[in-house]
């Protein structure tokens, strides 16, 4: 399934079970099968059975997860711990390359691997007051490379992170509707298929600053300062239009 399918699916989903499942079956295309949401500094009401905090959903091997949840691991996560440190997803492996890293975190880390599993990439997520979650996700193959998949991951958790949101929260009031420039969503448009400021700024026939002016001014209208963010809420809204797949390699 390609981004746009994606988010045009996760859009009208109504539960989050399928919601969660349909995360998977595509986190499960770029080879990591493996899924984690939780919450870091808040409490979510809605979740999935049986699944103890900070984990709102989660399909790690059931081993794994009780030997973990058991121990306590979550306090001493290198991952949980990192999350609310860092703006932009993160490679796991370059976790266990730090030499700062505490010996109970390599501790961690190391056991997840011996479970089965071998890679991950996890996406902070930030949302209103304050709220911080982060969505996980692992590889059971030795040779998947995390840096090939990570922008797709980036968009997938992003996307699966707005759509949660709009089913655990109530309906809020209808608000201003968001108008975008011509210029604000041709660079957008760009943006989600891949194209960088330099790239868009030969197309469109201005500056490479100029694109950069008018995503920011974007974001502000979306409330984002991420460059996928914007694109993801710009695509929910129906405020851009794209007539192809979008590229894998999307920017953050």
């Amino acid at each position: 399934m390609d981004l746009f399918s994606f988010i045009d699916c996760s859009n009208r989903l109504q539960s989050l079970p399928a919601l969660f499942e349909l995360l998977v079956d595509c986190s499960s295309q770029e080879g990591f099968s493996q899924v984690a949401y939780g919450a870091l500094n808040y409490n979510e009401p809605v979740r999935l059975p049986g699944h103890p905090m900070p984990a709102i959903a989660i399909n790690f091997p059931s081993d794994w997860r009780k030997h973990y949840f058991e121990r306590k691991y979550y306090e001493r996560d290198p991952v949980v711990r990192r999350t609310p440190m860092l703006s932009k997803p993160f490679i796991w492996d370059h976790l266990l390359e730090r030499k700062q890293l505490h010996p109970n975190e390599r501790l961690v880390m190391e056991e997840s691997r011996e479970a089965g599993l071998k890679h991950g990439v996890s996406v902070p997520l930030f949302g209103p007051s304050g709220r911080i979650s982060v969505l996980s996700f692992a590889s059971l193959f030795d040779d998947v490379d995390p840096c090939r998949h990570i922008s797709r991951l980036n968009v997938l958790a992003w996307q699966f992170h707005i759509a949660f949101a709009a089913i655990a929260e109530p309906a809020e009031p209808k608000r201003k509707r968001i108008e975008l420039s011509d210029r604000e969503r041709d660079c957008l448009r760009w943006t989600a298929e891949g194209k960088t400021a330099s790239d868009i700024g030969l197309i469109l026939n201005i500056s490479e600053n100029t694109v950069n002016f008018h995503v920011k001014k974007a974001g502000r209208k979306l409330g984002t300062t991420s460059r996928t963010v914007a694109v993801v809420k710009a695509i929910r809204l129906n405020l851009i239009d794209l007539p192809g797949r979008l590229d894998t390699s999307m920017p953050t």
